[in-house]
C-alpha cells in the first residue's frame, strides 16, 4: 500500500511513520497508516472540524463497537480504539498489503482467479454481515482489497454504522452493489461469462421485487442452481423412499399369523 502525505510525528515512540492515505478519504473521516511498537496498522479517525462534535464521536465509537466483534476471514478485523498524539481517537485495524479492486480494474489486471473470489469470497463476507444484522455502507471496488503473494480477498473500512435489524430493503441493496462490482469486474476479463453476467444483471433490476430474494438464492444462482431445483429433488427423493419402503414391506410382511407360536415350536 502506497504511503503518501505524512502528518507529524507524535513525540512517543509507540507510534511512528504515521501517513495519510488520502485514497481513502470519506467524509467524517481520514485513514492513516502508521507503525505501533513497529508493528504497521492502519488508523481511521474523524476529521478535524468533526472531532469536537458530540454525534460524530458517538458515531465513531459507535462503529468501533459494532465492527471489533466480528470474526470473518475476508473482513479486515478491529483492534482498538485508541487516543493517538496529534490525531485523537482512532479505530485501529491491522494493515493490509495489497491492491484495491478498483486499482486492479484501473490497471486492467482483473484475473478469472479475482472473479472466482468475487464470487465466493465476497458473497460469504457480505452473508456474514447480513446474518449479524449489520447495517453498513455500500461495498464498493475501493473497499475491496486483495492482499500482496496470495492474493486474499479483504473488505476493509466498509463502514458499519449501527447495529440493528436489517430491513429486507437493505438486504436488497446489498444485491444490487454486488451485481455493480461484478459486473463492473466482469469488463476487464476476457470472455463472454455469460453465467456471471446474467447473474449480476438480475441483481441490478431497478425493481427490488425482481432481484434476487436473498444471499442464498444468489448463491445458488451463480452455481447455477435454484431453490426450485432443489425442492423438486428433495420431493423426488423423498418420493423414492417412500416406494423402496412400501416394496419392502410387500416382501416382508411383518405379521403376526406369519411369526411360529409357542406351541407349534412345542
Amino acid at each position: 500500500m502506497t504511503k503518501n502525505e505524512a502528518a507529524p510525528q507524535p513525540s512517543a515512540e509507540k507510534w511512528t511513520e504515521i501517513t495519510l492515505l488520502p485514497e481513502w478519504e470519506e467524509e467524517y473521516y481520514l485513514v492513516y497508516t502508521a507503525k505501533k511498537y513497529g508493528k504497521w496498522v492502519m488508523l481511521k479517525t474523524l476529521k478535524p472540524e468533526y472531532a469536537d462534535h458530540p454525534d460524530f464521536m458517538a458515531m465513531i465509537e459507535k462503529e468501533f463497537e459494532v465492527r471489533y466483534n466480528l470474526a470473518h476471514p475476508h473482513i479486515v478485523m478491529i483492534n482498538d480504539f485508541e487516543e493517538i498524539p496529534g490525531l485523537g481517537k482512532c479505530i485501529i485495524t491491522d494493515d493490509v498489503y495489497g491492491d484495491s479492486l478498483r486499482k486492479l480494474m484501473n490497471e486492467n489486471k482483473v484475473t478469472p482467479e479475482i472473479i472466482q473470489k468475487l464470487r465466493h469470497d465476497l458473497l460469504d463476507a457480505i452473508d456474514y454481515i447480513q446474518a449479524n444484522h449489520i447495517v453498513h455502507h455500500p461495498i464498493r471496488p475501493e473497499t475491496i482489497i486483495f492482499t500482496e503473494n496470495i492474493g486474499n480477498l479483504k473488505l476493509i473500512d466498509v463502514g458499519f454504522d449501527q447495529l440493528k435489524h436489517m430491513e429486507p430493503a437493505d438486504m436488497s441493496e446489498d444485491i444490487y452493489n454486488y451485481g455493480l462490482v461484478l459486473n463492473e469486474a466482469l469488463d476487464h476479463v476476457e470472455g463472454k461469462n455469460t453465467l456471471l453476467r446474467k447473474v449480476a444483471k438480475k441483481c441490478m433490476e431497478p425493481d427490488p421485487d425482481k432481484r434476487y430474494r436473498d444471499v442464498q438464492d444468489l448463491h445458488l444462482a451463480l452455481e447455477h442452481r435454484s431453490s426450485n431445483q432443489l425442492y423438486v429433488l428433495l420431493i423426488v427423493f423423498l418420493s423414492l423412499m417412500i416406494v423402496m419402503l412400501a416394496w419392502l414391506n410387500t416382501r416382508h410382511p411383518a405379521s403376526a399369523d406369519n411369526r411360529p407360536s409357542i406351541e407349534n415350536v412345542k
